[in-house]
C-alpha cells in the first residue's frame, strides 16, 4: 500500500455543460481528502473572471482549500495586485505563480515576463500573505535552449521567494529524480512535487504533450495506440501504468502528487484505488 499527500488541478468552467462536468465530480474528487486544490487561470479579456469564480465557488460551495493560478499572462501591476487582494480577502493562503502562455492574438506580455518577477512582486507587495508554488520541468520547458539553462531559470523563481515547486507532468520516473537531485546540487531546498497526468483520452494526451514538450515514451504509446477503440482496455492499462509512476515516485521521497484531473474524476480515482 502507498499513499502519499495529494493535491487536485481544476481549469474555470465557462459553459453550462463544463460547470456540470466539475460538479458531478468534485464529490468523488473530494472524498480524497486533498491538501488543497488549484485553478488554473484564465488569460486574457473577460476570462480573468473565470479564475477567481471558481476559486470562490470551490471553496465556499465546496469547502475546499482552493489555490488560484496567478500568469504574466494577467496584465499590469496595479491588475496582479487587485488579483492578490481579492485572493487574500477570500481567505485564500497560496498562490501558484505561472508565466504562461502568451494568447493567440495578444503581440505582448503584460508587466512581467518572466514567473521569477512575478514571485518577487508577490514577496515584495504581500509578503507573508501567501504560500508561492512555481513550476518545473523534469523533462526541460519547451521554449529552453537546454536542459542547463531551464534549471537556472527554475532556481532563480527559487531565489524570487518560491516556496514549492510542481512539475509538469512525465511518465518516466527517472525524469523527475535526476532533476530533484541536479536542482539540490543548484542549492534548491524547496518541496519539489510530481505533477501526474491520469491518462483518460489518448488522441488529448497526445496533444497535450505535443504542446507543452511532455514526453509519452515510446513504449507506452505504442502499447495504447495498439488497444484501438477499446476505451474500457485503454483506461485499465492507462490507470495502472500511472499507479506504478506514483507508487515510485513516493517512495523514492516525493513529497506529495499533484493531479491534472481536466475536471474528471474517473481517471484519477482509478489511478489512487491502485496505490491504495
Amino acid at each position: 500500500m502507498t499513499s502519499a499527500p495529494i493535491s487536485l488541478e481544476f481549469f474555470p468552467p465557462k459553459t453550462d455543460e463544463q460547470k456540470a462536468t466539475l460538479e458531478a465530480a468534485l464529490p468523488k474528487l473530494k472524498a480524497l481528502k486533498p491538501e488543497y486544490v488549484s485553478c488554473t487561470f484564465g488569460a486574457g479579456g473577460s476570462t480573468l473572471s473565470y479564475t477567481p469564480e471558481t476559486i470562490r465557488h470551490l471553496r465556499e460551495e465546496h469547502g475546499l482549500d482552493a489555490a488560484p493560478h496567478l500568469s504574466c499572462m494577467g496584465g499590469t501591476r496595479e491588475e496582479i495586485r487587485d488579483l492578490l487582494d481579492r485572493y487574500k480577502a477570500m481567505g485564500c493562503q497560496r498562490i501558484v505563480a505561472l508565466r504562461g502562455d502568451l494568447p493567440s492574438g495578444m503581440a505582448s506580455y503584460g508587466d512581467f515576463r518572466y514567473a521569477s518577477e512575478l514571485v518577487e512582486f508577490i514577496r515584495r507587495e504581500r509578503d507573508g500573505a501567501f504560500h508561492v508554488e512555481v513550476a518545473c520541468y523534469p523533462e526541460v520547458h519547451p521554449q529552453s535552449d537546454d536542459a542547463h539553462a531551464d534549471l537556472h531559470h527554475f532556481k532563480a523563481k527559487v531565489d524570487a521567494g518560491a516556496n514549492g515547486a510542481i512539475t509538469q507532468y512525465f511518465y518516466n520516473a527517472d525524469a523527475y529524480f535526476r532533476f530533484v537531485e541536479a536542482a539540490r546540487k543548484l542549492g534548491v531546498n524547496i518541496p519539489i512535487v510530481p505533477g501526474i497526468m491520469p491518462i483518460a483520452n489518448f488522441p488529448q494526451l497526445r496533444r497535450f504533450s505535443e504542446m507543452c514538450g511532455a514526453e509519452i515514451p515510446r513504449w507506452l504509446s505504442k502499447r495504447l495506440h495498439a488497444f484501438g477503440d477499446d476505451a474500457e482496455s485503454i483506461r485499465e492499462f492507462a490507470a495502472d501504468v500511472v499507479a506504478e509512476l506514483c507508487s515510485r515516485l513516493v517512495e523514492g521521497g516525493a513529497p506529495s502528487l499533484h493531479f491534472y484531473t481536466l475536471n474528471r474524476a474517473r481517471a484519477t480515482l482509478s489511478v489512487i484505488e491502485r496505490m491504495r
